[in-house]
């Protein structure tokens, strides 16, 4: 009983904290564009405007949420709990330090890909559940790139799987004790990255909500909470697809001196600052470049990686 009671206060502990640093993160990135960009972010809410995502949270609460006479009403308001159910649920797997974390799953990398897919509903659910031409281009855009992309995502993650002959997302940071996987799968580590970008639909990738095209994509027909659901489950997105990438490539909690958790937090602050670099220093692709790309550079690559991986693995016995 005592343990059950540990589990919920663990996952409500965790639900609450991801919800407070995805608030926190829309601040963050808006200071950081500032400063790269030679302009100013938020400086009138509280200092250094820091209560700006306070206001905007305060404005979305109060905000009319219309829903379309046109719109298929169910769908439409199904569609946005989808992004951030699957996302804190992906978060369960996650091993924040040797001690820490909601479940322990020996399959802990295929229940990733599985939410990470399912995600994918939100976008298309809510581009057709919307009546609206450009938001169903924003939701056709949404599964082709989705799915393309989790091909290559879930490829470039059997050389690490390989090296440490676990799906075990622990067993995976204790193996790195000796070298990071950053080193023998650099290949890899770049194809997750550019994968985990396409998914969570971050600029140069966000071509599914491409303003200068559709206007909003899929989400043009939303406001109020279901706007910021949306919003909300974008950047629980980045934070997911960053502490990933510190569990699979970056060693994940391991680190000298500071407490296991401290490292953690410092190498997904890291993955996260250079997510926010890249949207401020690339330009948006055209759709067609960016498929082209995934299918005729990266899935190649990907293969490429997990033969090399094989060979080598067998040569070495």
């Amino acid at each position: 009983m005592f343990d059950v009671i540990l589990t919920l206060f663990g996952i409500i502990f965790t639900i609450l904290t991801l919800m407070v640093l995805a608030a926190m993160l829309i601040w963050g990135e808006r200071r950081l564009l500032g400063i790269w960009q030679d302009r100013l972010g938020p400086n009138r809410v509280g200092p250094f405007g820091i209560l700006q995502t306070a206001a905007d949270m305060i404005k979305i609460f109060f905000k009319e949420d219309w829903i379309p006479p046109f719109a298929e009403k169910a769908v439409f308001f199904f569609a946005p709990c989808v992004v951030v159910i699957t996302m804190l649920m992906a978060f369960a797997v996650v091993p924040f330090s040797p001690s820490l974390g909601i479940i322990d799953l020996n399959i802990g990398i295929l229940f990733f890909l599985a939410m990470s897919a399912l995600a994918g509903y939100s976008t298309i659910l809510a581009g057709w559940s919307s009546n609206n031409k450009y938001a169903l281009l924003g939701g056709m855009r949404s599964a082709a790139q989705m799915i393309s992309y989790d091909v290559f995502m879930g490829l470039s993650l059997m050389g690490v799987v390989m090296l440490s002959g676990s799906f075990n997302l622990r067993e995976i940071v204790e193996a790195q004790r000796d070298v990071w996987y950053i080193i023998p799968q650099f290949v890899g580590f770049c194809i997750f990255m550019v994968a985990g970008i396409a998914e969570s639909h971050r600029l140069p990738f966000d071509l599914p909500e491409a303003e200068h095209e559709i206007i909003a994509g899929f989400h043009t027909e939303y406001s109020g909470m279901k706007f910021g659901l949306f919003f909300v489950g974008e950047y629980l997105g980045v934070i997911l697809i960053s502490a990933l990438t510190v569990v699979l490539f970056l060693g994940g909690w391991l680190g000298p001196v500071l407490p296991p958790f401290i490292w953690f937090c410092l190498k997904t602050l890291l993955v996260i600052l250079f997510i926010i670099l890249l949207r401020a220093a690339l330009p948006r692709p055209r759709f067609d470049q960016l498929m082209a790309f995934g299918w005729k550079y990266m899935l190649p690559l990907a293969l490429i990686n997990l033969v090399l991986t094989g060979a080598i693995g067998l040569a070495l016995g």
